[in-house]
């Protein structure tokens, strides 16, 4: 399995931006698709976005695509989340994920091996 360690996580207020990282170590990272997940207060864990090793992604909703951005830096096993215009409906718990050779479809339906313990994320209105 794959470790996984969050960061980048804040306060902003509507409208702004913030980049979440996750550092992953281990020795198949390059195997793993990875992506992100979130669970806002009193909800149930959703998928946001995940990429695979070659860069190819899937977003939840147009909605997030518009305003998301997922990159994954292979040399640095190192995994983002660019968000943009920030509403205040994407305050959450963001959680880092990876999914043994796992198609992006398969990863957006769960079944993940590894999780980082989340990132908080607030957006103030």
């Amino acid at each position: 399995q794959v470790q996984l360690v969050e960061s980048g996580g804040g306060l902003v207020a509507a409208g702004g931006s913030l980049r979440l990282s996750c550092a992953a170590s281990g020795r198949t990272v390059s195997s793993y698709t990875m992506g992100w997940f979130r669970q806002a207060p009193g909800k149930e864990r959703e998928f946001v976005a995940a990429i695979r090793w070659s860069g190819e992604s899937l977003y939840s909703a147009d909605s997030v695509k518009e305003r998301f951005t997922i990159v994954r830096d292979n040399a640095k096993n190192t995994l983002y989340l660019q968000m943009n215009s920030l509403k205040t409906e994407d305050t959450a718990v963001y959680y880092c994920a990876a999914k043994y050779v796992a198609s992006l479809g398969s990863f957006r339906s769960g079944g993940v091996n590894s999780w980082g313990k989340g990132t908080h994320v607030t957006v103030s209105a």
